[in-house]
């Protein structure tokens, strides 16, 4: 197995006046392959919803069984339903990435696909086919780290100011606009975010479609470590740190006693800073030799509230440039990170156990439990041992 990642980010807009987005996006991982499916249904609102959800829904499962194209379309073609007026109708991008090495490209009446490379628009050839009547063009692409697809909806692309159409913005002027912002160390879903509100800039605040952007970034995985609370049992606390330092990548100790724990195991004192930029969040201390020494059930609960945000919200993060304690970690954990082990001691905490207390005697292992459950949602993957 190679040591690359797929981070997978996608944002969307609604058409001005409409409740519901007419776009979709589906991503499914199997064996190392994720597949990310963007369907945009004919008009707006509920119908359009209805249509490209169908087909995103189909397209995902189907594709995550290594179906042909021809079945997935086939089966779309007889799922979607008719009207009197008209035939239902979707377009669609697939992109399936494998082991994030190689892509295959496949689209129906929507714009291409850009693919860039240090920042830089590659060309790529594409074949065409009538699959069920329809022409569907397909690509193969070898990969390397630090590549970027960037699929849209057509909406994407005539974006207006009022009523006056920006003919310079094309495709081409899509991805022109995209290669003078890039920056490396951009995740995906900041680039979404930023192509995003270009989009609603040209549209001046009133979008007149349905707007979608979703994007594959190839990148090398990145090793997370974070240990909260000590072991049950004293004589364990050795065993939890030996195991926690010899894992590659950032440390994070959360938690008063933990940090004590590591600052003996380290042979270096625990000090705190005392510079807390948030009322509600302790602040942060400094052991020599590990990333982030923060304190443990408040800041975690508010890093949980910030992950649950980050996998609902497809817009900016409210934490985003903060610099307190759970806003560190949860940049660590969401931005940075791929592969993600966790720590938890499962020692009671007897100052939990006191009336009017806002957590109880097992908030540690919930917290655990339910802090993992949101990062795989976010595509992180995730490891948890208990002491």
């Amino acid at each position: 197995m190679n040591d690359l990642f797929t981070d997978v980010g996608f944002q969307s807009v609604n058409k001005s006046g409409e409740e519901i987005c007419g776009d979709r996006v589906e991503i499914s991982e199997r064996s190392g392959t994720v597949s990310v499916v963007l369907a945009d249904g004919l008009g707006s609102g509920v119908r359009a919803n209805i249509l490209s959800t169908l087909t995103s829904k189909i397209f995902s499962t189907m594709m995550a069984e290594n179906m042909p194209v021809e079945e997935c379309v086939a089966t779309m073609n007889a799922t979607l339903p008719f009207a009197r007026e008209s035939a239902a109708y979707s377009t669609f991008t697939v992109m399936r990435v494998d082991q994030s090495e190689r892509a295959e490209i496949i689209r129906f009446d929507n714009p291409r696909v850009i693919w860039l490379r240090n920042g830089n628009r590659m060309d790529y050839s594409e074949s065409l086919s009538c699959v069920g009547a329809k022409n569907v063009y397909t690509a193969n692409l070898g990969l390397a780290c630090g590549d970027a697809l960037i699929a849209v909806s057509d909406g994407a692309l005539y974006a207006s100011e009022g009523r006056a159409l920006d003919y310079d913005w094309d495709l081409d002027g899509l991805a022109g606009f995209v290669e003078a912002f890039y920056h490396p160390d951009y995740t995906a879903r900041e680039i979404c975010s930023i192509l995003l509100g270009k989009l609603v800039e040209l549209y001046g605040g009133q979008p007149g479609d349905d707007a979608s952007v979703c994007v594959c970034r190839i990148k090398k995985r990145v090793h997370v470590n974070l240990v909260f609370g000590p072991p049950r049992e004293s004589a364990d606390d050795t065993l939890m740190m030996d195991l926690f330092f010899s894992k590659r990548g950032k440390h994070i100790v959360c938690g008063g006693t933990t940090a004590k724990i590591a600052g003996r195991y380290l042979s270096r004192p625990v000090v705190p800073l005392f510079d807390a930029t948030d009322s509600d969040i302790p602040p942060a201390s400094v052991i020599e030799g590990v990333d982030l020494v923060t304190e443990g059930v408040l800041t975690l609960s508010r890093v949980l509230e910030n992950v649950e945000a980050y996998i609902t919200d497809r817009g900016s993060p409210a934490w985003q440039g903060k610099r307190d304690a759970a806003s560190q970690i949860s940049t660590v954990l969401l931005e940075q990170a791929t592969d993600i082990d966790l720590f938890v001691g499962r020692a009671e905490n007897e100052a939990y156990d006191k009336p009017g207390m806002p957590v109880s005697l097992n908030a540690k292992v919930r917290l655990s439990e339910r802090l993992a459950a949101c990062l795989e949602k976010a595509g992180k993957r995730i490891k948890v041992s208990y002491f």
